[in-house]
């Protein structure tokens, strides 16, 4: 049997009123002059406050970058750097959504890097191993994982392309996974960045790395994800939905960190990189299409996954089962109220246009090599196509 390779943050306090508990946190490692990586929104509607309050309480003082974006750009994590070394801090603090936590996670990346390195240097199959600071997350959505993962997404803005990063120096010291942060969630994040947690657990579990381990986080995760995501969506306050959510998702983020994501994401980022859709909504245009498309190698899988779920019966044949689940991820972007490239506004001869392009990054990415059934470029094209008007 071949070893099982594991990473995870080493400490993760999850649940309701866990943010109350970050200088404590801070404290147990030692550190105590944090700079909090954040986006505009969050300090301009004093959400801020949730995590520089009790940090004043303990007599830390905090500073704050917030000129984060909705997607990490090499520009925005360069000047993130350049805020870090003017200053004499200890560690960084991602808070918010995916943008602030890989913001932080690229930012302690390039700060390590020899003189001359560019955000670029690091882009997969090279290993960002080394951080210059450790990093603890905070998110406020229910959705990217980023918390517990070993990866960060950055947007390389002279060729607009989003760039996988991975290695240990993207992988957080710890995290505070505080439900509560959620309430205030409009109903498009919340279903957005809900069917991105669905899509790790869902892609971890069918990709050709995954592993004993990552089954148990994606099972689990699957689970609560398909329970509670509409619940979420359709009743901001309730607790039990949300607190299922924000679990699903870290879980979600512990099974891809250990096994991989896959053609999902690998489409995923180019459709988001040159049209500026929100990467849990381009996650979501896709997640029927491509899952229909893995299922005829990977049918064994999907078909257990829609029994996980609860979409099929324990003892629906893999065919039948299979064919529930695509049904189900379509009634969900349905119900979510998805959108396809079409309706979210893509004229279809720029689109039409760039399709090669998005599909050679799509393969250089790396990520569709994990996918159940390895797509060829063209049939990259032809997916692109088919979820072009809404295809499943």
């Amino acid at each position: 049997m071949d070893a099982i390779s594991l990473v995870a943050p080493r400490k993760l306090l999850i649940g309701g009123g866990s943010l109350a508990k970050l200088p404590g946190l801070l404290a147990e490692f030692g550190l105590s002059r944090p700079l909090v990586v954040t986006d505009p929104w969050i300090v301009s509607s004093g959400m801020i406050d949730r995590v520089l309050a009790p940090l004043a309480r303990a007599g830390i003082t905090a500073h704050v970058f917030s000129d984060t974006v909705a997607d990490p750009t090499d520009t925005v994590v360069k000047a993130g750097v350049e805020i870090l070394k003017s200053g004499h801090f200890d560690c960084l603090l991602g808070f918010g959504g995916g943008s602030p936590m890989d913001t932080a996670k690229a930012m302690a990346i390039l700060a390590a890097a020899r003189p001359g390195q560019l955000m670029r240097d690091f882009k997969v199959p090279a290993s960002a191993d080394r951080a210059a600071l450790p990093v603890i997350c905070i998110p406020t959505t229910a959705g990217t994982g980023s918390e517990a993962t070993r990866f960060t997404i950055v947007t390389d803005t002279a060729h607009d392309e989003k760039m996988l990063i991975a290695g240990l120096g993207a992988l957080p010291l710890a995290a505070l996974v505080d439900y509560e942060l959620t309430y205030s969630v409009p109903p498009r994040v919340t279903a957005d960045t809900g069917i991105d947690s669905l899509t790790h657990a869902l892609e971890a579990y069918v990709s050709a790395r995954a592993n004993s381990v990552s089954d148990l986080y994606a099972t689990a995760a699957m689970r609560l994800i398909s329970t509670h995501l509409r619940t979420a969506h359709a009743e901001p306050r309730n607790a039990a939905a949300r607190a299922a959510m924000m679990e699903g998702a870290t879980l979600a983020g512990l099974a891809f960190s250990n096994s991989s994501v896959a053609l999902v994401h690998g489409m995923s980022r180019p459709l988001g990189a040159h049209f500026h859709v929100p990467h849990g909504l381009s996650n979501a245009m896709l997640l029927p299409a491509v899952t229909r498309f893995g299922m005829q190698a990977g049918l064994r899988r999907y078909a257990e996954a829609a029994r996980i779920m609860g979409i099929a019966a324990a003892n629906t044949p893999d065919d039948v089962a299979g064919e529930l689940l695509v049904q189900e991820l379509a009634a969900l972007n349905k119900d979510m109220h998805v959108p396809s490239p079409k309706t979210y506004g893509i004229p279809q001869d720029q689109y039409e246009g760039l399709l090669e392009v998005m599909a050679q990054q799509a393969l250089a990415s790396g990520s569709p090599a994990n996918n159940p059934r390895v797509p060829e470029q063209a049939q990259i094209v032809a997916l692109y196509r088919e979820v072009y008007a809404g295809g499943a």
